[in-house]
């Protein structure tokens, strides 16, 4: 019964239509003082009309409502099933499904990319943090304890952790950019504290010309960057090589060292993705996401990066900090 008043409810207005429409035809009767029984033969021929239309008309809306009760159940929900409705309305309807159903399953592997994305890189993460961690294990059993290189292995783990951070940061939906103007002397002195011991156990020289530049740009992620051009250019720079840092013009920021250098065919692969090329692959730390997360976060803040290397010469990384344009938050 619930149902027959939802139906009724929903045909209410083809109802009213109908007893309106009679009450017209009396009263036309009645004005013109014609015979009520060619009326009545009249009506009742329209009832029983009326009666199996309703009849026709309510089994489809209760099997309509059926297969839509049996598809609230049903998980592994198919649009080719028989919702019996070809009217244009039905197959508007239709349409709109089909392109949500589009929708939802390019959302549902766009996630589980995302998700076998993440899985596959902090499996990766926990193998390196697990080098550092033995390291350290190794050091605290030795009975001539280096501090030095317990600090090693602690910066080591701050990397790993600061790049699983940026790693989620970056494609988190509320990525928490801040952009202002900034002294980016103050950056490179604080990115260069970070690894100053590293600098004094590979007996690696820095030259550090002052910039006096100020760049508008966010001072988290962009020393996030320096930091990471920094690690790399010290892990593939021999004992007594030298790392130079200047201006090339104003906004161009150069970072230069004479470390092993980049091969020709890995060089315009080294920003993607897990690539880790010859370099990589010679080095069992290497994730080949430090590039992949200095170019995505670079693009965000609107500035460029570009490489120079040549093998047995070094590398060469140019940071474009040209002013961000947008709007300031």
């Amino acid at each position: 019964m619930k149902l027959f008043g939802h139906y009724l409810k929903d045909r209410l207005f083809f109802i009213m239509i109908y007893v309106v429409s009679v009450l017209i035809c009396l009263c036309v009767f009645k004005l013109y003082n014609l015979e009520l029984e060619a009326f009545t033969y009249a009506f009742m021929i329209l009832c029983v009309l009326l009666v199996v239309c309703f009849l026709f008309d309510y089994y489809k809306y209760y099997k309509k409502h059926q297969t839509l009760v049996t598809l609230q159940s049903n998980s592994n929900v198919s649009l080719s099933c028989d919702l019996q409705d070809s009217s244009l309305m039905g197959e508007d309807y239709h349409k709109i499904l089909v392109a949500m159903k589009e929708y939802h399953d390019e959302y549902v592997i766009s996630s589980e990319n995302k998700m076998h994305d993440l899985e596959d890189y902090f499996t990766m993460w926990v193998h390196q943090a697990k080098l550092p961690i033995a390291a350290m294990k190794l050091l605290l059993e030795d009975e001539n304890l280096s501090r030095g290189e317990i600090k090693l292995q602690l910066l080591r783990m701050d990397q790993y952790t600061d790049m699983v951070l940026a790693y989620l940061r970056l494609h988190s939906t509320h990525t928490d950019f801040l952009f202002k103007e900034l002294e980016l002397d103050d950056l490179i002195r604080q990115s260069i504290r970070r690894f100053s011991t590293e600098f004094i156990r590979k007996h690696i020289q820095l030259s550090f010309k002052e910039t006096g530049d100020v760049i508008l740009s966010d001072e988290k992620w962009l020393v996030f960057v320096l930091e990471q051009i920094l690690s790399n250019s010290l892990k593939y720079t021999n004992e007594n090589g030298l790392i130079s840092i200047y201006m090339k013009s104003k906004h161009i920021l150069v970072i230069d060292d004479n470390g092993i250098g980049i091969s020709a065919s890995d060089l315009n692969r080294v920003f993607e993705k897990g690539y880790t090329g010859m370099n990589g692959r010679s080095d069992k730390t290497a994730s080949g996401l430090g590039l992949y997360l200095c170019k995505n976060i670079l693009d965000m803040l609107n500035h460029k990066i570009r490489i120079e290397s040549s093998v047995g010469k070094g590398t060469r990384v140019i940071l474009d900090l040209t002013h961000f344009e947008g709007r300031i938050e």
